[in-house]
This record gives structure tokens, sequence and C-alpha cells, in this order.
């Protein structure tokens, strides 16, 4: 069931146009993401839905009730931003307090509910402390526990892990996870970081210039991109995108590419294809020749090595163009700087696109495409 529809909004600073047209929906109790780089609107997003923006054009709707122009108090919502906006002068237990004491709630449900939430984020032992004694962990359960004392029907977080360091990151993915099983809340968090994003959504949309590029699970998107701009945004390393050119003989189009050439039979419209295009290949799928080379594949200088614990990604010299292939730990050892190595290629799960546009040529062998 939908809880949340974002239909063609519109907002504009000025000459900039942050939004144009965005749209997507939300489930009821969905995880579901935003990502996008830096000034694609994300932030704008969120405050848009939130009512902290007034729209040029477009509704908001929740549960079936148009927000669009209610008053941001009485949306339900709550915004967990990057910054934890935490009041400095009182204690963690009166900056949770604060939402309900605003709402002249009675002196003893405050007390109830700070210590439900409080024991809920594992910070009971913080509460007589002001924030300033708080580790940022302990400061960010606090901001998480101020936003959702007051139990909102839909919960915003706008990049709320960007000030944590990669261990805390870590821990605070972990628990809000936890905390959207448990209270099965509807959530829409923000994010230019992809591992963020397919670690945690159930569904999660790109974001590109304000409109919406891709939407789908974190599995679709990596499988399926619709276009270049997606396929560097989910993955990690991102997909190789090397530059080639169609051409034909006797047998049918071929991909020539800096250093190889490969059938392209498996695009549908290689054929008749004219313009520059991109070889999308995810680096989990270039691999050493183990013994006699069973597909296509070219020769290579190991350029870097950047080990990543039990993995390795190694960047290949080819001809012009450096191509990324990721290896185990182990296997990567065998690999140094200035090193010949001969790869090949798994052609199974390989993209191309139109150069100019970025838009998918579909491969006969996927009809979802």
């Amino acid at each position: 069931m939908t809880a949340l529809e974002v239909e063609g909004i519109v907002k504009r600073f000025g000459d900039v146009t942050a939004l144009d047209g965005l749209s997507f929906e939300a489930g009821a109790g969905e995880f579901f993401c935003l990502l996008g780089p830096s000034a694609a609107g994300k932030t704008t997003a969120l405050r848009a839905i939130a009512g902290l923006e007034r729209l040029d054009a477009g509704r908001v709707r929740f549960g079936g009730r148009d927000v669009t122009d209610d008053p941001v108090q009485g949306r339900g919502f709550a915004m967990i931003f990057q910054t934890f906006a935490l009041y400095p002068h009182l204690t963690a237990f009166e900056n949770l307090a604060y939402p309900l004491r605003e709402e002249k709630r009675p002196a003893d449900e405050v007390a109830r509910r700070v210590d439900e939430i409080a024991e809920m984020l594992r910070i009971s032992h913080a509460l007589g402390r002001k924030p300033n004694t708080l580790s940022g962990g302990e400061q960010q359960r606090v901001a998480i526990g101020r936003a959702l004392i007051r139990r909102p029907g839909l919960l915003l977080l706008d990049e709320p892990l960007t000030n944590l360091d990669a261990k805390l990151r870590h821990d605070t993915r972990a628990e809000f996870k936890r905390l959207h099983r448990e209270l099965g809340m509807t959530m829409v968090y923000a994010t230019p970081d992809q591992l963020e994003a397919l670690t945690m959504a159930e569904r999660l949309a790109v974001l590109r210039d304000g409109r919406i590029v891709q939407t789908g699970t974190p599995e679709e998107l990596y499988a399926t991109p619709g276009d270049s701009f997606v396929a560097t945004m989910v993955g990690a390393p991102p997909m190789n995108l090397i530059p080639g050119e169609i051409s034909r003989n006797g047998s049918g189009p071929v991909l020539s590419l800096p250093f190889a050439e490969l059938d392209a039979g498996r695009w549908r419209g290689a054929a008749t294809a004219t313009e520059p295009v991109l070889f999308g290949i995810r680096p989990h799928d270039i691999a050493p020749v183990n013994g006699e080379r069973r597909g296509p594949g070219f020769s290579a200088t190991v350029h870097l090595t950047e080990p990543l614990g039990d993995v390795t990604v190694i960047d290949l010299q080819a001809s012009d163009s450096l191509v990324k292939m990721v290896l185990p730990e182990h296997e990567a050892l065998a690999y140094r700087v200035g090193d010949k190595v001969d790869v090949e290629i798994s052609m199974e799960d390989t993209h191309l696109f139109f150069r100019e546009t970025g838009v998918l040529i579909p491969s006969v062998e996927r009809p979802d495409q």
C-alpha cells in the first residue's frame, strides 16, 4: 500500500530549478532511499515533502491525504538533518522532551516516553548530560530520538551520517535498519553514498538535476541500470565505461574498443547504431586468465593496486584506458605495479550505452531491458 506520493513537484530558487517535476512513491512501512550526487535535489526534495519549502508546482500526499498546503506541524512528519541540531544548553533528556513539551503533554507522559525512546536507542545512561559531553554517536541517537518521540507517520532523513566517522556510520546504518524493523515506519533517506543506499534501501530512486532517473530495488538497479549515469552511481567500485565504436563485418556488428574488438550481436540495435557508444563492465566481471582464455579479453599492465581488506581493486592500463578489476585479496597478492597481465571478461552482465545521451542499448539476452 502506498503511503507517500510525490507527484511532479517543482521548486525554483530564482533562475535555478532545484526540483524539475520530481515524482516517486514510497510504500507504507518502506525504507526508501533518494540517491544522487551533490546538488541533485535531495535535500530540497525532503524539505518540500516536510513543508519547509513552498512548491511552485506538484502535489504531496500521505496516506491518501493531500498535505501540499498543510503547515509543517500539521503533517505528522519528522526530519533528521545532516547536523544534529541539538539544543546545547539542554540535557539529552530535555532535548528529547522538547517536542512533547511544545505539545503541552502531561509531565508523566513526557517522562515515560523519553524513557521509552532512550531505552530503544540505548542512551538511557546519557539522559542527564548535555550535548557537548556526548560522543558523536550518542548525539546522533539523541537527534534520532527527538525526531521519533512524536511518533511521526513519516521519517525524513537528510544525509544523517555525513558527520560521523567510518565506524559510527556503519553502526548507525545498522541502528536505522533495526529501528525500521521495530517501528514499521515509512522512512525516506537521502544520501550521495551508494553504499548506504544499497545496504539500507528496500527500494531507491536515483536523482539527477532534480529529476528521478530510475527507481527500483538495489538488485534491479545494479543488474539493469537504465543509463550510464545510474551505472556509475550504483555499484562499488563503479562500472567501467569504455568508449567504443560499432562497425560491421560479414558476420554482424563489432564493438571496437581501444584495446579489443568484441562481438556486438548481443545488443539489440547495435547492428544499426551509427553513433559512439560506451561499453559498461563491472570490475568484478574482469579476471586474470587462468590457463587457456575461455572468452574475450585483453592484455594490460598493472597501474595501481588498492587493498580494501578482503578484496583488492586493481587499476589496469590497457592502451589509453584505465580499467578496474576486483580480485580476492589472496589472488591480488600475486600482482605488482608494472606487471603484465592477460585478462578475460564475462560478457553476461555487460552493458552498452549511447555515449552522447547515456541511454541503454537493450540486450537481446535480457528481455527485461
